[in-house]
């Protein structure tokens, strides 16, 4: 019943984790990336497609990304979403080809990113501390309904403690080398 308890909080604390990553893929760094777009929804058909269904994505040079959608008819669509998103950038469509240029971030824009960085570590963590209090409360509602002794019960929340800790490091480590590389200039 304990072991139930700890594997379900290791999956959602690692859950919690694997999203606070997906995130930090999104924030720009002034280098190009695919993963920076493919996740804009582009209106396919009347229909809401993440881009990397519509178009192949690729860095040229560094700092500008191609898009280069496998249909003629897409490449309005894809140019509104990159317009509607708000991550600032501006495409260039030569015929079939979308190019991104990157452009070199200011230190202020530098500083709001970390701002923003921090902000998403701060929600995952609390994420983590929330799992964390659900399985407490089910470890101390078994050992009132007298499932499980004091012992277990102490030692399974000590081993949820330690899962709690090792996840809010796993987070700070992803947010100290996002900061590093965003303050890179």
């Amino acid at each position: 019943m304990l072991e139930d308890l700890k594997k379900d909080a290791r999956e959602r604390m690692s859950k919690c984790v694997q999203t606070f990553q997906a995130d930090l893929k999104k924030l720009r760094t002034g280098r190009a990336h695919p993963s920076l777009v493919e996740h804009l929804k582009v209106d396919y058909y009347g229909s809401e497609v993440p881009l990397q269904q519509v178009a192949s994505i690729a860095v040229e040079e560094g700092r500008t990304l191609v898009i280069s959608p496998w249909e003629k008819s897409v490449v309005q669509a894809i140019e509104k979403a990159i317009f509607k998103s708000d991550l600032g950038l501006t495409p260039m469509t030569a015929g079939t080809v979308i190019r991104i240029p990157m452009p070199p971030l200011t230190e202020e824009r530098r500083r709001e990113i970390t701002k923003v960085l921090r902000h998403d570590a701060e929600s995952a963590r609390v994420a983590v501390r929330n799992v964390r209090r659900d399985v407490m409360n089910h470890i101390k509602e078994q050992l009132k309904e007298k499932l499980v002794s004091q012992d277990d019960e102490r030692r399974a929340e000590t081993e949820v403690q330690k899962l709690t800790d090792k996840h809010i490091a796993d987070i700070e480590a992803l947010l100290a080398a996002k900061e590093k590389e965003v303050m890179q200039v």
